[in-house]
């Protein structure tokens, strides 16, 4: 089985949306980039995550081309092929409809850092796109448009899009803006939230990345 290793973690992240409520049924997909080979790793389209195998993953070149796999890739595969294309360092993409940012999304409008945490983990604000076609490069054309430095955006009138160094980063990405949009959310019903100014948010995405956990990584 070709890029086994990576099967298995791109399918184990793809059970994680919905244990991290960010999916319903079959929709959401996440994808990894072998850096060696320049293939990405995929779900396949309109499986029930619970019935996901690593076997069931598909191998694909940047180009589209299926290198290994038996079934239908993702309809998102495009999207998330674009965004490696294009974002060379990028080796992890997710895409969700999770509720609370999709609200943003359905909305038009980004999420600024008013939250300690989003400046540490984002170190800015989660941006917003422009609308976008689904099916084909325009999604992904609008990400590496819109995102910055930021690892997540929220796609508009759609959903979310996290990129990441891998597919566990990007997953972590994911499960944080939808915590995030859903407590930044909580705050908007009883009021205005007070953004943190930029040179604090510089600080605290400074201490984060170089001081949090075990050796210097988040």
């Amino acid at each position: 089985m070709l890029l086994e290793k990576l099967k298995h973690i791109v399918c184990e992240m793809n059970k994680e949306l919905p244990r991290n409520g960010l999916v319903t049924m079959t929709s959401g997909n996440v994808s990894g980039r072998d850096f060696e080979t320049n293939y990405a790793v995929i779900k396949p389209s309109g499986v029930g995550f619970e019935a996901l195998r690593p076997e069931d993953m598909l191998v694909i070149d940047l180009e589209g081309n299926v290198i290994e796999g038996e079934l239908k890739a993702s309809v998102d595969t495009a999207t998330h092929l674009y965004i490696y294309r294009h974002m060379p360092k990028v080796g992890g993409g997710v895409h969700t409809h999770s509720n609370y940012a999709t609200s943003f999304a359905a909305l038009g409008q980004p999420i600024a850092v008013y939250l300690t945490a989003m400046g540490d983990e984002f170190g800015g604000p989660i941006p917003i796109s422009e609308y976008a076609k689904i099916g084909g490069e325009e999604i992904g054309e609008q990400v590496v448009k819109h995102i910055g430095r930021s690892p997540a955006i929220l796609l508009k009138n759609h959903g979310v899009f996290t990129v990441g160094k891998d597919a566990k980063a990007a997953l972590k990405a994911a499960v944080m803006c939808e915590d995030i949009a859903k407590t930044v959310h909580l705050a908007m019903l009883r009021g205005q939230p007070i953004e943190i100014p930029p040179k604090e948010v510089a600080r605290l995405h400074k201490r984060y990345m170089e001081k949090y956990g075990q050796m210097g990584n988040p």
